[in-house]
């Protein structure tokens, strides 16, 4: 697949934020979960030109956000379109993500923050080179969830 990185645009992240529901217990990754995140993202000031849409061809494939949070460290977040989700596509579209942020930040390490539920995310992650860091428990979605840090060198 080619990958293709683009800013994102406002009705980007209009579309991403109100049009993608994922199913079952990942409904918990749905925008409109959490009214901080999802006033966060709408906010062109705040995503800045850290977040990225992710295009095959002419189809958004998801998105990604890199905010650097020391000298060689970027934070990774990211997305995928509900329906590309399950089907193993999760390794490619990682890769290009992470092929993307050395290019363009060249950090010495990349990190993460992922439910602890989403094992099948973690999994993806792991095959990677994704090592476990911690634990940590986060306020989000009305409730309070655990959530593992992972590192990427």
């Amino acid at each position: 697949m080619e990958y293709k990185f683009e800013e994102m645009t406002q009705e980007r992240a209009e579309d991403i934020a109100f049009n993608w529901h994922y199913n079952g217990e990942f409904s918990f990754y749905d925008m409109e979960s959490d009214q901080e995140d999802l006033v966060e993202f709408l906010d062109p000031d705040k995503r800045g030109n850290s977040h990225f849409v992710v295009i095959n061809g002419t189809e958004v494939m998801g998105f990604f956000s890199f905010n650097k949070v020391a000298e060689s460290t970027i934070d990774l977040g990211l997305g995928m379109r509900p329906d590309l989700t399950g089907n193993g596509n999760g390794l490619i579209f990682l890769i290009a993500g992470i092929d993307f942020a050395k290019a363009k930040y060249n950090p010495e390490k990349i990190t993460l923050s992922v439910a602890t539920f989403n094992q099948r995310a973690i999994k993806v992650y792991k095959k990677l080179g994704f090592e476990e860091d911690e634990t940590f428990m986060q306020d989000t979605n009305g409730s309070r969830y655990e959530f593992l840090k992972m590192i990427y060198y």
